[in-house]
């Protein structure tokens, strides 16, 4: 990346720190073509890169303050596309993982199958026992498992040590897990682990 770039990008952002929209769009066209080929690569649906593209401009949006702290932006930027691929993905094969212990459950019973549904429902309750948490294990449980963020890089974004972090998400796992089981009888150990 050339010098003059790299001024222009660093401007940018101190704009986009104070909340100038202007200076958001012009970063958004700037990186949203690189993301999303970067990001195809990695989930290989056009459908799941742009949503992850969103995503990260979302959260950029969000963090705008911090954004001045950044002396490499575009490895932030691409290491922030990672982790939201990875977790997407992540959170795709836990999903496919109990959809198919809820219809196997369902076959046996005799039940009629609706995979649409099932996965509706399940969303929605997960997204409630999120929603309930404690604000510090929700905090601690969205930064690992929606954004992707490791326990070192949490506990630094949160002012905490690595051993709350743990304690936070131990404690955010076994109320998911004790919850979902109520309402999802079987397949919450492969959603966990």
């Amino acid at each position: 990346m050339n010098r003059l770039f790299a001024n222009r990008e660093k401007i940018l952002l101190r704009q986009l720190a104070t909340g100038n929209e202007r200076a958001f769009e012009k970063l958004f066209h700037i990186w949203k073509d690189k993301l999303y080929f970067f990001i195809l690569r990695i989930v290989n649906t056009p459908e799941n890169a742009e949503d992850i593209v969103q995503e990260i401009f979302t959260k950029l949006w969000q963090d705008r303050d911090k954004l001045i702290q950044i002396e490499h932006f575009s490895a932030y930027l691409f290491q922030m596309a990672k982790n939201q691929a990875i977790s997407g993905m992540r959170r795709m094969a836990h999903e496919t993982l109990i959809l198919s212990e809820l219809k196997k459950n369902a076959t046996v019973a005799g039940l009629p199958v609706d995979e649409t549904f099932l996965q509706k429902q399940l969303q929605e309750k997960l997204q409630e026992i999120v929603n309930n948490l404690p604000s510090r294990q929700n905090e601690v449980y969205t930064l690992s498992r929606e954004q992707g963020l490791k326990q070192d890089e949490i506990a630094r974004r949160l002012g905490i040590s690595i051993s709350t972090v743990q304690n936070h998400m131990t404690e955010a796992l076994r109320t998911i897990r004790r919850q979902l089981q109520d309402y999802f009888p079987i397949a919450l150990f492969y959603w966990l682990f």
